[in-house]
């Protein structure tokens, strides 16, 4: 891992709630609003954007463990700004607080830990695991 990664540092997606996003099971919508499972994929992305341009060309982030509150329902076409805070580095763990916003005020926190390792060791990892 590159030098200079900091506790402080943020990144930020924005987007507009889309039906892609919608809590859904089996493909079929439970609820017409912005889902648990879509908020969970943009505070990855979020906090992915920290990391980025501090990975060597052999290494790469794997995700660790997510925390979220989904705190106010989110319907289609509402602009959506997710913010990652790196909060702790420990070695190569890089913990992140993340937080989603709308016009009117926050819709989820959490918090998104991602370890950088070897990409060797990522495939090492996904082949053993592989049932056969």
């Amino acid at each position: 891992m590159k030098d200079g990664m900091e506790v402080g540092q943020t990144a930020e997606v924005t987007f507009e709630v889309t039906p892609e996003m919608f809590a859904q099971f089996g493909g079929e919508v439970v609820h017409p609003a912005y889902s648990t499972v879509s908020m969970v994929y943009h505070m990855e992305l979020a906090s992915r954007k920290i990391i980025l341009s501090y990975l060597e060309d052999h290494e790469e982030g794997i995700g660790g463990a997510v925390s979220v509150k989904h705190v106010a329902p989110t319907g289609e076409g509402t602009i959506v700004t997710v913010r990652a805070t790196l909060i702790e580095l420990k070695k190569n763990v890089v913990i992140t607080k993340t937080e989603a916003f709308i016009a009117s005020g926050m819709i989820g926190l959490g918090e998104v830990t991602q370890v950088i390792l070897p990409k060797a060791d990522i495939t090492q990892k996904i082949k053993s695991s592989t049932l056969k």
